[in-house]
């Protein structure tokens, strides 16, 4: 039923999404283990010239959901479900050749970790100028300038030198402006972030964040923005998709959202951040518990254990994602009536 509804609502947008994704699932198989479903029905849209944020904490699918799209996951051991269009093409059914012919050129994608990331033994030049030869058909010449002022718009100060160095002499922060500028070198319709941000000091986090905006806005590329950070996505998504154990708990525009939060998870993170106008001294609201303390979503909420609102039903049925009205869907048997007071 739940998959139903979401599938109804994503196929009604199909004409005008960019990137369509519905009812994905991603289970992992181990010998002699039981498996485990780490992305669990997950569907949704992005338009171009839209940025729609993942939020969740660690271990809720964000990074799972957005490597299954890029073909990234492993053949092995990992069962991935679902479809993914991308123009009329279903990216789960595309070759391994024919992903690596899209991947940086139309889709790209900014990884967490820049340090594996990045080939260690090949300077960050060559690193970003093999994009352009391979997608753009450029000479190493001719995209030697372009990699140079990929550099210096990621805030790299001395791009003409950086490009003759490997990955160990930048920092960490270098190294991370220098995979954005390898992501976002050929202009790719559809790119992945996720937590692009994360090694970066407030002001080149900033920068970065006002230059995924710009080209965005410029050349229409859809941006799939994956973070934790509550802050990022109130700056920088149009629409947002909260997600826990897998699946998602409850969508709606940024706006409404950030106003009036109905599930008790997303209460529950907008009421762990810290707000300028707290009194000094004043206590956060952690969610307790871990994302580990779940229950199946086969047979009940999975957010039961670590919930507030939680009622007898929470931990009997599952709850379905439905239309609460205005945009906003929700999963929830005991949705919050007064998010405003909870969140204060």
């Amino acid at each position: 039923m739940t998959e139903t509804i979401e599938n109804v609502q994503t196929q009604a947008n199909r004409n005008e999404a960019l990137l369509s994704v519905r009812d994905l699932r991603v289970t992992f198989q181990r010998h002699g283990e039981k498996p485990f479903v780490a992305v669990d029905g997950v569907s949704f849209d992005v338009r171009p010239g839209e940025t729609v944020g993942l939020v969740g904490e660690s271990g809720c699918g964000k990074s799972v959901t957005s490597l299954a799209i890029m073909g990234l996951l492993p053949r092995r051991g990992v069962k991935v479900e679902g479809e993914v269009d991308f123009q009329g093409t279903d990216l789960l059914r595309q070759s391994d050749d024919q992903m690596r012919d899209r991947r940086g050129r139309d889709l790209g994608m900014i990884f967490q970790d820049p340090l594996s990331s990045l080939n260690p033994v090949v300077p960050i030049g060559v690193q970003v100028t093999e994009v352009l030869e391979r997608h753009r058909g450029m000479s190493r010449k001719a995209a030697t300038p372009v990699a140079r002022e990929m550099l210096d718009k990621v805030g790299i100060p001395d791009p003409e030198r950086r490009l003759k160095d490997y990955p160990h002499q930048l920092s960490g922060g270098m190294r991370q402006r220098a995979l954005i500028a390898m992501a976002l070198a050929c202009q790719p319709r559809v790119l992945i972030a996720d937590e692009p941000t994360t090694a970066l000091d407030v002001t080149i986090q900033a920068q970065i964040l006002a230059l995924l905006k710009d080209l965005v806005e410029d050349t229409g590329t859809a941006l799939v923005m994956i973070t934790h950070d509550l802050g990022v996505v109130a700056g920088l998504c149009d629409r947002v998709n909260v997600l826990y154990g897998g699946k998602i708990v409850e969508r709606g525009d940024r706006h409404p959202l950030f106003a009036s939060p109905r599930h008790p998870y997303t209460v529950g993170l907008l009421g762990s951040i810290p707000r300028l106008d707290g009194t000094r001294g004043e206590r956060l609201t952690p969610i307790p518990g871990s994302v580990s303390d779940n229950l199946p979503w086969d047979s009940a909420c999975a957010f039961a254990p670590r919930c507030p609102n939680a009622i007898e039903v929470c931990r009997e049925a599952r709850p379905e994602l439905l239309d609460d009205g205005g945009g906003r869907w929700l999963r929830c048997h005991n949705p919050v009536e007064n998010p405003l007071e909870v969140t204060r």
